[in-house]
C-alpha cells in the first residue's frame, strides 16, 4: 500500500497505427494485442539491460490461476520483513499450512531493496530463501513483489545527486522513502543490479511463480513532500536531461521547439521543464506532462527487461492503485501514469482494489465499484489482468476506522474481478498490519491469528476458482456493442492555470458508464490514444465526453468511424483546442462542423440546465453550447427550457452522429439520475442488443466467453434475495451445465440456453456452460 491510499488521495503500442508520442519516447519493446512484440526505438536504448526484448512469458500461460494472500513470513507489514530466529521456519510453516487448508493456493511476499542490500553489492534476501523453501514444501506457490522505493543509504552516498527535485531545485532528502531518482543512471544501474539478484535467488526455486515489478507506480512513491507547496516531480539533472532528450527527437531542431514553446533557445542546454504557467502558451507544460506519463511506463519496462534477462520464463506483473481513468491524471504531481501505456510494460498490468479504505464516507458506492473493475479490464486490453492487492479487511489511518469488510464483500469483489478477465487474485493481506499508522487494519485474520468468516469464505472461493481454471483462463468477458473515449490530454487543458476539475473527463466517463450499467448494457472505456489500434466498427455506438482537446489523429479515426457506418454521440465543444493547446478556428474543430452540420455561435456558461429530448428530460451541466445549422439536413432531437436547440443528429456518409451542447455525464456523475434516459435513447438509437434478462434492478448479468464454453454471473447487490431469468443463443449445444457455487446441474437443451436462478441477498451465482 502506499500514501495514494490515504483519506486525501484516496481517489487521488501498436499494431496498425503509431501515434508520434509513443514512437518519440519508447526505447523499449512493447506488445502489440495482436501478436509480435513491436520495437520502438527512443531515447534511452543504451541504458537498458542486455536483453534488449521483453519475452512474454510461459509461466502465466499455464492452467493455474493464483489466488494469494500477502504474506512474507512472521507478522511484519509489506514492505518491512521479519528477523529470522530458530523459532522461524516452524511458526511460518505452520502460517503456510493454514493459508494452504483455507483453500488458497499462492503467497504473495516481498523483498525490499533498503534492508536486503544495506551495503552495496552484500544482499540479505534470507527471508525470501527461507519463504520459497517452506512455500515448496507446503505445496504453494510465490509471487515476489520487489520494492525499490525504499532506499539503502549508501546509494545517496554514493550518488548525491540523485536525489529527488521540486521546481525549486533543491534536493529531497531519503527517509528510506522516497529512494533515489530512476533517471540518474548511476541509480537506475542500482536499481536494476538489484532486481537482477533478486531474479537469481527466486527462479531457480520450484516454487516460484511470478513478479510483481512496481506496486502502484508513481513519479514519487511512498511520501508526500508537505513542506513544500505544491511540489511536482523530478527537477533533479538527470530528469531535465532526460526531458531535453526526449524534446529532440519530437522537435528535431531547436527552431521547431522555440515555435512551439515561444522561446529563443540558442542551445538544448538552455531547455528546463516548466515550473509555472504563463498567459502565452502552455505547449512546455504538455510536453512535460505527456512526456512523464510514457517516461514512467518505460521505467517499468526497463525493471521488466532487467528481470527478463535473468528470467525470462516467469509471469511480470505491476499493479496501479486504481483504474487510472477512475481518477487520476498526466497533470498530477506525484502520480502522473496512464495505465494504458503502463500495461505494455509487463506480461500482465492490473491494479489495488480498496472499496472500504479508510472513513466510511470514502466507501465506494456500487457504481464507482463496477466502474473500478470495469476499467481495470478496458485499460488491459482483454488480455487479462492482476489484482495486485483486494481489500480483506477493514482499513485504518491513523485513528480512523473504516467499515467491516465481511465475507458477502469479498465474494462480490472476487468474483466481479473474476467476471471481467482477471488472472489473480492477490488479498491484502493475510495478517493485518503490524505496524504504522495502518496498525490493525487490512487483515484476512485477527494478528493472533485466529481466523475470521470472510477469511473461511475467501479460501472457499479460491477452491472454486482454481476447480474451475482450466476454462476461466481461456474465457474473456463479452465484447460490448458501444465504447466510451476517455482523452488523457483533457484534463491538461488549461496548463498549469487551469482553475476548473482536472477530472472533469473521469467524472464524464464514470457517469455514461453508470447509464449503461444499470441497464445491464456492457460498455467499454477506450483511451484516445489507442484509436488507431482500436477497431472501432465493432462498436454500434462510441461516446466521446467532454471532448475539449483533441488530436488531428484521433479526429480523422473518428471521423472515419462515422463515414462508414458507425454511430457517434459527441458533447459541447468539441475540439475547442488541440494537443499544444492552441485553439481551433471553429468549433467543433478539426472540420468536424462538416459530419455534425453545425457549428458553434455561442457558449453560456450553466452550472446546470434542464434538457427536453422528446418526451423525457434530464439535466446536463457547465457549459449550454447554441449552435447555428450549416448543412440543413441536420435535425433538431432536443431543446433547453427556453426551447434553444441543444442537440443535432446529422447523416454523415454511410454512419450517423450527434451533437449534444452540453455534458450529460458529468451532471449524471455529480447527481446521479436512475435510470437515465439518455442510455435508452442512445441504444435505440445505435441498435444495441439488450439481454434477455428478466431481473430486478439490483442485479447484473456478467458473461464470458471461449471456444470451449461461456460463463454466466448472476450478482444481486440488494439487500434481499433476487429471481432471474435468462436466455440466449450459445455457439455450439452445450455438454455440461453447472451452478459453481452450489453444484446444481443444469439440463442442457442443445444451443439454446436457459437460466433460472434464484440468487440470494449480495451473493452470485456463477454457471459453467461446457461446450
Amino acid at each position: 500500500m502506499s500514501p495514494s491510499k490515504c483519506p486525501g488521495y484516496c481517489e487521488r503500442v501498436v499494431t496498425k497505427q503509431l501515434s508520434s508520442f509513443t514512437v518519440l519516447v519508447f526505447g523499449v519493446t512493447i506488445f502489440a494485442l495482436a501478436g509480435a512484440p513491436v520495437r520502438i526505438r527512443g531515447l534511452q536504448d543504451s541504458l537498458l539491460p542486455p536483453q534488449s526484448e521483453v519475452t512474454k512469458s510461459k509461466g502465466h500461460q499455464a492452467a493455474f490461476f493464483p489466488v494469494a494472500v500477502w504474506y512474507s513470513g512472521g507478522k511484519a507489514r509489506a514492505p518491512m520483513l521479519e528477523t529470522i530466529t530458530p523459532d522461524s521456519p516452524r511458526l511460518w510453516k505452520e502460517d503456510l499450512s493454514k493459508i494452504k487448508k483455507l483453500g488458497f493456493n499462492t503467497v504473495r511476499t516481498w523483498v525490499e531493496w533498503n534492508m536486503a542490500e544495506p551495503e552495496e553489492g552484500k544482499y540479505h534476501l534470507e527471508n525470501l530463501d527461507l519463504l520459497l523453501r517452506l512455500a515448496n514444501e507446503g505445496a504453494l506457490k510465490v509471487i515476489v513483489q520487489v520494492y525499490v522505493d525504499s532506499a539503502p543509504e549508501w546509494v545517496g552516498q554514493k550518488y548525491s545527486d540523485g536525489r529527488y527535485a521540486a521546481q525549486d531545485g533543491q534536493p529531497i532528502p531519503s527517509q528510506a522513502a522516497p529512494g533515489y531518482c530512476f533517471d540518474h543512471r548511476g541509480v537506475r544501474k542500482a536499481v536494476l543490479d538489484f532486481f537482477q539478484e533478486v531474479a537469481r535467488h527466486a527462479a531457480a526455486n520450484p516454487a516460484f511463480y511470478g513478479w510483481d515489478l512496481w506496486s502502484e507506480p508513481a513519479a514519487l512513491n511512498w511520501a508526500r513532500v508537505g513542506y513544500k507547496s505544491e511540489p511536482m516531480f523530478c527537477y533533479c539533472p538527470s530528469s531535465q536531461e532526460r526531458f531535453r532528450q526526449w524534446l529532440k527527437q519530437k522537435y528535431q531542431t531547436l527552431d521547431r521547439l522555440n515555435e512551439a514553446w515561444h522561446r529563443t533557445f540558442t542551445d538544448w542546454r538552455q531547455i528546463e521543464p516548466p515550473r509555472f504557467g504563463t498567459i502565452l502558451t502552455y505547449t512546455d507544460f504538455m510536453d512535460w506532462r505527456i512526456y512523464y506519463g510514457y517516461k514512467l511506463a518505460e521505467d517499468l519496462a526497463m525493471r521488466n527487461q532487467a528481470v527478463k534477462a535473468i528470467d525470462p520464463d516467469h509471469v511480470t506483473t505491476s499493479h496501479a492503485p486504481n483504474p487510472s481513468p477512475l481518477v487520476r491524471t498526466l497533470a498530477d504531481p506525484y502520480d502522473p501514469t496512464d495505465d494504458f501505456l503502463m500495461k505494455d510494460s509487463v506480461d500482465l498490468f492490473g491494479t489495488s482494489f480498496y472499496p472500504k479504505l479508510t472513513s466510511p464516507e470514502y466507501n465506494w458506492t456500487l457504481e464507482r465499484r463496477v466502474l473500478a473493475m470495469d476499467l481495470t479490464s478496458n485499460m488491459t486490453g482483454g488480455r487479462g489482468f492482476y489484482v495486485g492487492e483486494l481489500q480483506a479487511g477493514f482499513g485504518v489511518h491513523g485513528t480512523v476506522v473504516g467499515s467491516p469488510v465481511t465475507a458477502s464483500d469479498l465474494e462480490m469483489w472476487t468474483w466481479g474481478m473474476v467476471s471481467r478477465g482477471a488472472r489473480a487474485i492477490n488479498y491484502y493481506a493475510f495478517y493485518p498490519m503490524n505496524a504504522g499508522y495502518e496498525s490493525g487494519g487490512y487483515g484476512m485474520i485477527a494478528l493472533d491469528g485466529t481466523l475470521t468468516d470472510r477469511s473461511r469464505h475467501a479460501g472457499e472461493i479460491a477452491r472454486h476458482i482454481e476447480k474451475n481454471s482450466d476454462l476461466l483462463l481461456q474465457s474473456h468477458p463479452e465484447r460490448a456493442e458501444a465504447a466510451i473515449v476517455f482523452s488523457p490530454l483533457t484534463p491538461l487543458a488549461g496548463g498549469y492555470d487551469e482553475e476548473n476539475s482536472r477530472t472533469a473527463m473521469h467524472e464524464s466517463v464514470a457517469g455514461y458508464h453508470r447509464m449503461f450499467f444499470e441497464r445491464n448494457l456492457p460498455v467499454e472505456v477506450l483511451s484516445s490514444r489507442e484509436l488507431a489500434q482500436d477497431n472501432l466498427r465493432q462498436y454500434k455506438l462510441v461516446i466521446v465526453p467532454y471532448p475539449l482537446m483533441l488530436t488531428s489523429e484521433e479526429a480523422d479515426i473518428l471521423r472515419n468511424y462515422v463515414s462508414t457506418g458507425g454511430h457517434l454521440f459527441v458533447e459541447a465543444r468539441a475540439g475547442w483546442v488541440d494537443e499544444r493547446g492552441h485553439a481551433e478556428p471553429k468549433v467543433p474543430g478539426f472540420g468536424w462542423d462538416e459530419m455534425l452540420g453545425v457549428r458553434e455561435i455561442q457558449l453560456i456558461p450553466k452550472k446546470e440546465f434542464a434538457v427536453n429530448w422528446g418526451t423525457v428530460q434530464f439535466n446536463a451541466a457547465t457549459f449550454q453550447e447554441q449552435f447555428e445549422v450549416e448543412d440543413q439536413r441536420a435535425r433538431s432531437l432536443a431543446v433547453t427550457k427556453d426551447r434553444t436547440q441543444i442537440a443535432y443528429e446529422h447523416e454523415y456518409y454511410k454512419g450517423r452522429a450527434i451533437v449534444f451542447g452540453g455534458f450529460a455525464g458529468q451532471e449524471n456523475y455529480q447527481h446521479a439520475l436512475t435510470m437515465h434516459p439518455l442510455a435508452g435513447i442512445l441504444a435505440r438509437w445505435a441498435g444495441l442488443s439488450q439481454p434477455k434478462l428478466r431481473a430486478p434492478r439490483f442485479l447484473e448479468l456478467r458473461q464470458m466467453y471461449s471456444p470451449n464454453g461461456r460463463w454466466v454471473f448472476f450478482f444481486n447487490y440488494a439487500d434481499k434475495p433476487a429471481a432471474a431469468d435468462f436466455t440466449r443463443l450459445l455457439e455450439r449445444p452445450a455438454s455440461r451445465i453447472r451452478e459453481i457455487m452450489t453444484g446444481q446441474e443444469v439440463a442442457p437443451t442443445g444451443a439454446n440456453l436457459n437460466l433460472k436462478a434464484d440468487v440470494p441477498a449480495q451473493s452470485v451465482r456463477i454457471y459453467r456452460i461446457d461446450f
